[in-house]
């Protein structure tokens, strides 16, 4: 019978159940943004996705919780839980987004996700830095804001709401060159 090293973290642990609960989430909040007007319970549901985001990675630091698994699917969780809104939000007649907004957000994620797997599988660090972890801020307040401006009359609301999706855009075009650089000069050393 086959036994777990007590020197490694068990798979389920509560930093990958809330990662497992932020998919879950990710799923409820396609369907409040396809059924409309229930921005409210977006917004309320986006928050509580968040807070998973950010516990599960401060439980696992605090509790010596790190695995393998949840360094990949803590990540992808979150990939598909900003895209899948960005997707679904599309369509959503006032949202602020265009085609190509989606499209350069997804492609993005895509890309450097990719790339990361490729560039640690042949031994280099490729993690998240300072521009990344401002691309996700942004990415996330841009996704409140569209969720606000859609709920509230208010005109000022659609003005925070443009400025923080083209400040999303641009952190996320930067950051995408940024690790395209970066990996560009670690293949040719």
């Amino acid at each position: 019978m086959a036994t777990i090293s007590p020197s490694r973290p068990p798979v389920f642990n509560i930093p990958n159940q809330l990662t497992a609960a932020r998919f879950v989430l990710a799923i409820v909040l396609f369907v409040l943004i396809a059924l409309g007007d229930l921005w409210i319970a977006c917004i309320v549901v986006f928050a509580v996705a968040a807070l998973t985001d950010w516990l599960d990675g401060f439980l696992a630091r605090k509790l010596n919780l790190g695995s393998t698994l949840g360094r990949n699917l803590d990540p992808l969780v979150d990939k598909v839980l900003v895209c899948g809104a960005y997707i679904f939000l599309l369509p959503v007649a006032n949202s602020g987004l265009a085609a190509w907004m989606v499209t350069l957000v997804v492609a993005r994620e895509l890309i450097i996700t990719g790339l990361r797997g490729f560039m640690e599988n042949m031994g280099a660090v490729f993690g998240a830095d300072w521009l990344g972890k401002i691309k996700m801020v942004l990415q996330c307040a841009a996704l409140f804001a569209i969720f606000w401006a859609l709920q509230s009359p208010a005109q000022w609301a659609d003005v925070v709401r443009d400025i923080l999706v083209y400040g999303m855009l641009a952190s996320t075009a930067l950051s995408g060159l940024q690790y395209l650089w970066r990996a560009f000069a670690l293949l040719r050393s």
